[in-house]
């Protein structure tokens, strides 16, 4: 063991270190945990006990060795190191930098809110999960309705003694809520998340954004209405947009109306997008149905209120002119960098 240990110190003796590589294949082989001074270090415990002290001195003496050998270089070729060079090349030109963006949907949810919050709309919010009392029963759907269908409707839990639970079809529970908690006169815009269980398509999606409004004040009249969404429409289209009030129903107001917009493609002669119509609808509207009222402890003989609701994906593809939804939730950079800050 004494023979390996003084052969060892001649080879660390010996071992020339010059530049850096030299000092890196001197600790490979010398200084690391599996190097040779380590190996004779295992082997101690097989040394006679009566001269492991001495051996582990010259082991100790020996790690001292190596170890001096690799600081003096170190420092050794600090020194004789040149200047460092600066570690920006201010010759080459600039990397460009990318902006992150705001989704196109949040843009056109933005305005949105912006052009309400002028008319006096403050905004109101809700849970995404729903009873079904609030998002059926207090707005006057019928038990049988198509709408309660699973065909339709997300359900959570059913037959409960607390009452369904489901995600929200549209944000009315929201004005709902509101209704409950608040004395006309309210007006008010609700946007958020709905989904529904339908087939995803170029035109509909499981997943979307409403935005709702409700105004109940006193002589409250369809013209009113009108007024409003065609003061949005304005605002949000531009001045030139056309607008056509269809008859429709819904079971919270009467009477319905549906609310068309020509055609951003093909700007009303026919097209794909609007199945040949040269329309697109973007809104139901109506006066808040009396049920709807009385439901929520408001005298529909004392107030009476409109209501609308919009799709903020349809919203968007109209302003920028895309023709598939699918686009606006697959994430896809390309689509996305069109929208850049």
């Amino acid at each position: 063991m004494e023979k390996s240990i003084l052969q060892l110190q001649q080879e660390i003796d010996g071992f020339e270190i010059l530049d850096a590589p030299q000092l890196e294949a001197f600790k490979l082989e010398f200084t690391v945990r599996k190097g040779k001074i380590a190996g004779l270090f295992a082997q101690l415990k097989t040394v006679d006990p009566a001269d492991r002290p001495r051996i582990g001195q010259l082991l100790n003496a020996l790690k001292l060795s190596g170890d001096t050998k690799v600081g003096e270089a170190e420092e050794r070729l600090a020194q004789s190191a040149p200047a460092s060079q600066p570690s920006i090349d201010l010759s080459l030109p600039g990397r460009r930098t990318f902006c992150g963006s705001e989704h196109p949907v949040q843009k056109v949810l933005g305005d949105m809110k912006r052009i309400f919050n002028a008319m006096g709309f403050s905004i109101a919010t809700g849970p995404e999960l729903e009873l079904d009392e609030y998002n059926f029963d207090l707005l006057n759907f019928p038990p049988n309705h198509p709408a309660r269908d699973m065909q339709d409707t997300f359900f959570i839990t059913r037959g409960q003694s607390e009452g369904d639970v489901l995600l929200r079809t549209h944000t009315s529970p929201v004005q709902v809520r509101v209704m409950l908690d608040q004395k006309p006169p309210i007006r008010v815009i609700c946007p958020g998340k709905v989904y529904r269980n339908e087939a995803i398509s170029a035109r509909s999606y499981c997943v979307f954004h409403q935005l709702e409004g409700l105004y109940i004040d006193k002589n409250v009249s369809f013209a009113d209405l009108k007024a409003t969404i065609y003061s949005f429409a304005r605002q949000m289209f531009g001045t030139d947009v056309k607008l056509r009030f269809r008859p429709s129903f819904f079971p919270f107001t009467e009477p319905s109306a549906e609310v068309d917009v020509t055609c951003y493609l093909c700007g009303g002669k026919g097209c794909r997008v609007c199945k040949k119509s040269g329309w697109l609808e973007i809104m139901g509207c109506g006066m808040v149905h009396p049920n709807v009222m009385r439901n929520c402890g408001i005298d529909p003989e004392e107030w009476t209120g409109y209501a609308f609701g919009m799709g903020v994906d349809r919203t968007t593809l109209l302003r920028y002119k895309i023709d598939d939804i699918r686009l606006l939730f697959e994430n896809d950079v390309r689509m996305l960098s069109q929208f850049s800050a």
